[in-house]
């Protein structure tokens, strides 16, 4: 698979304990992309964050935590993201989701010419 050089980042901004048809939402946002062959994409679990809702979510030892913030990033041409957005909306009852236009240097062992 070839990315573009000039490429989008989809970022998902989400708890740990969203859910999509009983499994983690991460989970589910993952294996769709992976279904509709995106480019490919990583969850990242943070140890600390906030939302819309003001509450701080942590993963201190004292105050443990199981809903702490994720955040899916996926990065594919503007075509196949345009394409994800409209599953996505059927996924994520709430959430923050960003875009931002990215320059893509390489991708796997080959480099982006």
């Amino acid at each position: 698979m070839q990315l573009p050089r000039e490429a989008v980042l989809l970022r998902i901004f989400i708890a740990e304990q969203d859910k999509y048809q009983h499994h983690p939402l991460y989970e589910a946002i993952v294996f769709k992309a992976r279904e509709m062959h995106m480019a490919g994409a990583t969850v990242l679990r943070g140890p600390l964050g906030f939302g819309r809702s003001s509450r701080v979510h942590t993963a201190k030892v004292l105050r443990l935590s199981e809903d702490l913030p994720i955040v899916v990033e996926i990065v594919d041409s503007q075509e196949q993201i345009d394409m994800f957005l409209p599953v996505l909306d059927t996924m994520i009852g709430g959430g923050l989701i960003t875009l931002e236009k990215v320059r893509v240097l390489q991708y796997g062992t080959d480099r982006v010419s």
